[in-house]
């Protein structure tokens, strides 16, 4: 057996691929590139393939993460190059790296992502700038998010790590964002963003890293 964590790239080209279909195609470009990929045991076995942290539909990423589980060995450099002329275009597996089949799950480890956000915004950067120092200056900040079975309530604040202004010309603004993504709660970009004050949604979010415990 051999377990290989892999980052992989999201681009725009498959933004709009739900998780779900993203495991189908991870499966497939696997065997169609000849990896042994083990499976669980039971009634119902299920390749050993698991995700850090679903992305959000229309989001774009440079920064997932991927565990798998072969029953016979492959070198990172194979790998890389077998399986990355399976995928179709906007993924790229970016690194692959063996690790210890007693780790810990990915989903147990993921502490935070970081984002870069684009929005359009009249306003300048002094004025940004003094709307994220005023939200990261709150102890909390009560939020309400509606969902199919009802509105959610929850403080928002504790799932804001740090933000901070990349910049601003042209009527918009680029802002970077590290928020919370473990079993407590994972933050969202765009409601960060209108907690800022932005009335739109953003322009386009894309996740530049994932932050384990292990870091």
């Amino acid at each position: 057996m051999q377990r290989l964590r892999i980052k992989f790239r999201r681009g725009a080209e498959v933004k709009y691929i739900s998780h779900l279909d993203i495991m189908r195609l991870c499966q497939r470009a696997l065997h169609r590139a000849g990896m042994a990929l083990a499976y669980s045991e039971g009634f119902h076995p299920h390749p050993k393939i698991s995700l850090a942290v679903p992305l959000a539909i229309g989001v774009t990423s440079e920064a997932e993460l991927m565990d798998i589980t072969l029953t016979r060995q492959a070198s990172p450099h194979f790998f890389t190059a077998a399986v990355n002329q399976q995928l179709p275009a906007g993924f790229e597996i970016l690194q692959v790296v063996p690790i210890a089949e007693t780790m810990p799950s990915l989903q147990s480890q993921v502490r935070f992502s970081e984002y870069t956000v684009e929005l359009a915004t009249e306003r300048g950067k002094q004025e940004l700038a003094s709307a994220i120092a005023s939200l990261l200056s709150l102890e909390h900040l009560p939020w309400q998010h509606q969902r199919d079975t009802g509105p959610r309530h929850y403080d928002l604040r504790a799932l804001i790590d740090d933000i901070w202004l990349l910049d601003c010309r042209d009527k918009r603004c680029t802002i970077g964002m590290r928020l919370r993504c473990d079993s407590g709660g994972s933050g969202r970009p765009e409601q960060v963003a209108a907690a800022l004050g932005f009335a739109e949604l953003p322009k386009s979010i894309h996740r530049t890293k994932l932050i384990l415990r292990s870091n």
